[in-house]
């Protein structure tokens, strides 16, 4: 649905030039909720801004649903751009239009009869909770009720594509969980194609199914949420999940208990069903290996859940190896870490 080739964007020349994108390239496949997490400065806003063309880049394509923008005449440029949606951190609502007018706004713009656009601002209310609400303002709405305007006004054209420029990052944690569930609700009912570009992991964990971490203009790291999640590669990845404060965590517990000289340090990733089996004690019960849970966590990725424990196992060598030779073979991450 949407494919970056080599994508470079460049501001200033010569000496004074700043590169905002270097060689970029990222698929996203049609109904996927793709994410690209960055800090500040990164390059995501360019990014997402050279898709529907808002920033031309300076070299490399871009598709969308099989065609190349850069390549379009001014007018088929437009109507490609009908097909994507986008949403703002800031909303940009229309301060003088009543909620109404502002999801009726792109519908007005190419002559939409009046009666049409009735019908279909009205569907628009009902599906993001608004009807109530339909001829209040701007400054009478909260900050979630605006970024739900927005989302109407996104999909009015009915676009094959949803951008979201950090969309949540001016919400507070319960509104942003609501408008999260939202977009799920959508790209679940519409099979519409969402990228979502953002500084906060909880936001990737929450709906995403793959993502890419950007930094200083370049892609260093990508794939599926839990891949990514919970085995980052990359230190930027890292920061973001906290995933050495994690390790730090389970490494200070163990160094300040006087374990046995052949105790083996171990981090256990869960996924799936087996984060609520009794995997871990299954085990231990045939290899008579005894163990300590110095660290844990559980939580969720895309509603799937996941877990993590730091575990000193105890006992005879061989059959600490085997131990973990056993946990393997269900399909559990083992990862000796001291």
């Amino acid at each position: 649905m949407i494919e970056l080739k080599q994508l470079t964007k460049t501001y200033g020349s010569k000496q004074k030039a700043t590169t905002a994108l270097s060689g970029v390239n990222l698929t996203v496949g049609k109904g996927e909720i793709f994410g690209v997490i960055g800090h500040s400065g990164a390059g995501k806003s360019t990014l997402i801004r050279c898709i529907n063309l808002l920033e031309r880049p300076t070299t490399g394509e871009v598709w969308v649903g099989g065609t190349e923008l850069t390549s379009l005449r001014k007018r088929e440029l437009q109507r490609q751009r009908s097909k994507i949606g986008m949403i703002f951190q800031h909303f940009n609502l229309l301060s003088s239009a009543t909620v109404y007018n502002n999801i009726a706004f792109p519908l007005t713009l190419i002559g939409t009869p009046k009666a049409e656009i009735a019908k279909k601002v009205n569907e628009l209310l009902a599906l993001v909770g608004l009807e109530e609400h339909r001829n209040k303002y701007p400054a009478q709405l909260s900050g979630g009720q605006k970024q739900r305007v927005g989302i109407a006004r996104a999909l009015a054209s009915d676009p094959d594509v949803l951008l979201c420029d950090e969309a949540t990052s001016a919400l507070d944690p319960q509104t942003t969980d609501s408008i999260l569930k939202l977009l799920l609700d959508i790209n679940r009912k519409f099979n519409l194609t969402i990228l979502l570009i953002t500084h906060e992991m909880n936001v990737i964990q929450t709906i995403c199914d793959r993502v890419a971490v950007i930094h200083q203009g370049n892609i260093v790291e990508q794939g599926p949420v839990s891949q990514v999640f919970l085995k980052p590669k990359h230190q930027v990845t890292r920061e973001f999940i906290n995933h050495d404060s994690f390790a730090e965590a389970g490494l200070k517990l163990a160094n300040s208990v006087q374990h046995p000289q052949w105790a083996r340090l171990v981090r256990i990733t869960f996924l799936g069903a087996k984060t609520y089996e009794s995997v871990l004690s299954q085990v231990v019960r045939q290899t008579n290996v005894n163990f300590a849970i110095l660290h844990g966590t559980i939580s969720t990725i895309k509603e799937v859940p996941y877990g993590q424990l730091t575990v000193s196992f105890e006992g005879d060598a061989s059959d600490v190896d085997r131990t973990l030779a056993l946990l393997r073979e269900r399909d559990l991450d083992v990862e000796v870490i001291g």
